[in-house]
């Protein structure tokens, strides 16, 4: 005679091998999820350049996907006849080369605006500026009525369009009207844009500004000898060592 207890175990016996099928089935979906999940995080990236706090204004970080990476300051090969101290400035490639010794030069990225390939040539720093005053010619006032309220300059800060630093071209005591200077629009270094002459990011410019004294030479380079000395490499990219 088969017991109660018996009778009861073969019944239950298909009925807990099916509740513990499915109970293993849901956690391995789980697990295989959760695996899923960690195999397919990407941690955020880092800002190219952190905030920067600068005579009591406070310049934004610059997100890494603003710029291009190749724009991003770095210390490159670049070969010249160009003594260690001159800046040489490539309107059509984009870059800004501070040369240094030993066949090296430090390379920004730079935003050209349509008075950057108005004039080429050699000239020399002959004013530096922290936060300089903006004064927008006529003929952008023309264009752009409301602008008339800084016909006589609009005061330096983080809105205004030379940025945190600006440098004044001179040639044979003339001013060029050509100006190095910085942005408040990270996301047009390495771009053509409407106005202005070189613009470098902030942080960039801030950096070139404590590099270079009063009397620096500077050589803006024309179309014809656009991509000189790129690298000894003769890389469109040189091999470069980053410094943040």
């Amino acid at each position: 005679m088969i017991s109660p207890l018996t009778a009861l175990g073969a019944v239950a016996h298909p009925f807990l091998r099916v509740v513990c099928s499915a109970g293993l089935t849901v956690l391995l979906a789980a697990c295989n999820q959760a695996t899923l999940q960690q195999a397919s995080f990407v941690p955020p990236l880092q800002p190219q350049y952190a905030a920067l706090s600068d005579r009591g204004v406070r310049i934004p970080a610059v997100e890494a996907e603003t710029i291009d990476p190749k724009y991003v300051k770095q210390r490159v090969r670049y070969a010249t006849s160009q003594p260690p101290g001159t800046m040489v400035v490539d309107p059509y490639a984009k870059f800004l080369y501070l040369v240094q010794e030993g066949g090296f030069a430090m390379r920004y990225g730079v935003g050209v605006g349509r008075d950057g390939f108005g004039w080429s040539g050699t000239a020399d720093i002959h004013r530096k500026a922290q936060w300089p005053t903006w004064t927008p010619p006529s003929s952008m006032v023309a264009r752009q009525p409301e602008l008339k309220q800084y016909s006589q300059g609009m005061p330096g800060g983080i809105g205004n369009p030379l940025g945190a630093r600006a440098l004044y071209l001179f040639q044979n005591g003339q001013d060029t009207l050509y100006r190095i200077h910085g942005t408040n629009e990270p996301e047009s270094i390495g771009k053509n844009v409407s106005s202005g002459c070189i613009r470098l990011l902030n942080q960039d410019v801030v950096d070139l500004f404590n590099r270079v004294p009063v009397g620096s030479k500077v050589v803006v380079l024309s179309e014809r000898e656009a991509g000189a000395g790129t690298s000894i490499e003769g890389n469109a990219r040189p091999q470069a060592e980053v410094q943040r």
